[in-house]
Formats: structure tokens, sequence, C-alpha cells
């Protein structure tokens, strides 16, 4: 479980940044890199993988090469914002592959939500056929993204 008031030090955080470029270093590495033993840095990754600061380790895929890469950035109004119409939203939306991301927004409007296809022909089929039958949705906006400057937290090589 996560504590609010988890104090990182400066070993942790380096080893947080170096995590969040290369997943994979081996603990060697990561311990050579951040200036400690490999004993103490398994400690440190243990203990952040069972607080939660660590939540897992995941592949990166190109959507580029996988033919994905039409992103277009949706503003959901809903017709209803009670508990259980957003609640009914998010059970839904999580089952759209196409959704990237999606947010509750405070705001002129209530989701914001980051969809990637292979094109805008399969963008618009997504936009009508999933995303507007979505619970509760009153009306959509789109923005198309021209360029990824940075994406994941990372710039683009």
């Amino acid at each position: 479980m996560v504590e609010k008031n988890t104090i990182l030090d400066q070993f942790d955080r380096k080893i947080l940044d170096i995590l969040a470029v290369d997943g994979r270093i081996s603990v060697t590495e990561l311990a050579r890199r951040i200036g400690l033993s490999k004993s103490p840095t398994q400690a440190r990754l243990k203990r952040l993988e069972e607080q939660g600061i660590i939540q897992g380790y995941t592949a990166l895929f190109d959507p580029i090469r996988l033919g994905r890469d039409h992103v277009a950035f949706v503003e959901v109004k809903l017709s209803d914002t009670r508990e259980a119409a957003l609640a009914a939203f998010n059970r839904a939306v999580i089952q759209v592959p196409e959704i990237e991301q999606c947010h509750l927004i405070a705001g002129a409007f209530d989701y914001l939500l980051k969809v990637r296809t292979a094109g805008m022909p399969g963008y618009r089929a997504v936009l009508a056929e999933k995303i507007s039958t979505l619970p509760h949705v009153a009306n959509t906006s789109t923005y198309v993204a021209m360029q990824a400057v940075k994406e994941d937290g990372l710039a683009p090589l």
C-alpha cells in the first residue's frame, strides 16, 4: 500500500529515474549506477515494490511500427455526473482497447480520453461505434495530435 508521506532519499529517487528509462537493467548495473552495493540496492527495490511505489514492469511498444500512429484527444461531456453514472462510464471505458488513457477532469467537460488508432477512418469508427455509445455520453470534441513531442515521460529518440 502506498503511503502519502513516503519519504524517498536520493538513492530511491535515482533508482526510480533509472528504471523509468530502463526497466530491464540488472540489479548489479543499477547498484553500480546509484553508487551502492548489490544487496542494499535489492533491498531498496523490494521496499519500493512492497510500498507500491514501483507498481510493476512492462514493455513499451512502438505504436507507429504497429500501425497505430493516429492519436486523438477527446473531450467527453456526460449527460449525468452522479456517482452511479460516473461509475458506469468508468467501467465501460476500460473495455475499449483504443482508449489508452481516460481522466476525469474538473472543468468545462467531464473526461479527457487519449485514443490511438491506425488512421482517421479507424478513429471515426471508434468514435461512432464505441465512444459515442458509452453510458451517459452527451457530446464529444476531438483534437487530433500532429506530433508526439514527449510521451510516457520520455522524449522520442
